[in-house]
């Protein structure tokens, strides 16, 4: 098998003419050499176009002598709510394998990881392909769960409204994920066939791609997992959130109670009744009728409220 970086015509055309089996990586080719390699190869005019046009929506489409199987990989930036979908378009043959993207770098480990194991069939290298691209996630669901624990931790201690924003972002991360993990775990499901008919690739070659789609499958398990406790940590948040409000409220109330008796005694001395006017002549009169009042006032209300279990 020989691994080419650089697509040169010549060179095809020699590995074609001994019937050798090749695998062309190429990063960001040009129009003129996607067109060249597209005429050199007989690629299906509709599988080149869907080339020329990224952000494709995963898919296995057959073309007979060949499959051009969109894939997608990850990668993450830092911040496991950032991490990038990597496009990759693989056109597969009985005697090549052609794989086009734009800057992924996680295909360069691929190459050098085959270079060590040197694949001894199409269908290994292949799978070696996929499941690399695969791999890719793990990782980044990784660090998502750790993510969340720590949300989940800090919402416990103290709920916060940025909290929340990150659960948002983590949330729509893993709806971006889930749109391009189901349609492939779909595709390993259901198509197989269009692979494994193909020229030069054994019927064994299932048992490759069956394990591609339990790695899948594993992933979008992941995914509706992490969804659920994102939403479970929501709940958790609004209850945390309605808990210190009631505290709030319920201090709030005890302090407006407690002012309730000094507003009652203050109107009620301030009433011009003649009685209050005599007799409330001198400062004992005043401690005991206004202030004691008071206070017999406010210790009753913390004897109840005592009582009640609200202090």
């Amino acid at each position: 098998m020989r691994e080419l970086s650089e697509y040169h015509h010549d060179e095809i055309a020699e590995l074609r003419a001994r019937d050798e089996f090749f695998w062309l990586d190429l990063d960001t080719p040009d129009e003129a050499t996607l067109e060249a390699i597209s005429d050199q190869l007989g690629w299906h005019p509709l599988a080149v176009e869907d080339t020329r046009e990224w952000n494709q929506r995963p898919k296995l489409d057959d073309y007979e002598d060949h499959v051009l199987l969109v894939f997608y990989g990850v990668r993450s930036t830092g911040e496991p709510q950032d991490a990038k979908p990597l496009e990759v378009h693989i056109y597969v043959h009985g005697g090549y394998v052609v794989t086009i993207h734009r800057g992924c770098t996680e295909l360069a480990l691929i190459r050098a990881r085959a270079q060590r194991r040197q694949p001894t069939s199409e269908q290994e290298l292949v799978y070696m392909i996929l499941d690399g691209l695969t791999d890719t996630y793990f990782p980044v669901l990784d660090a998502i769960d750790d993510e969340i624990d720590g949300i989940e931790n800090e919402i416990t201690v103290d709920a916060r409204h940025d909290q929340v924003e990150r659960m948002f972002r983590i949330k729509r991360h893993l709806l971006m994920l889930r749109r391009v993990v189901g349609p492939m775990r779909d595709i390993f499901s259901t198509n197989l066939d269009a692979l494994e008919d193909l020229p030069g690739l054994q019927r064994g070659s299932r048992d490759y791609f069956r394990d591609i789609w339990d790695h899948l499958t594993r992933i979008a398990e992941q995914i509706d997992s992490y969804r659920d406790v994102l939403s479970s940590a929501m709940d958790v948040y609004l209850s945390s959130v309605s808990n210190r409000t009631n505290d709030t409220m319920k201090q709030l109330t005890v302090i407006a109670t407690v002012f309730l008796p000094l507003t009652f005694v203050t109107g009620f001395f301030g009433q011009n009744f003649g009685w209050l006017v005599q007799h409330i002549d001198t400062f004992p009169a005043f401690a005991g009728l206004g202030l004691g009042s008071l206070i017999v006032s406010c210790a009753i209300l913390f004897g109840f409220f005592r009582r009640r279990g609200w202090l």
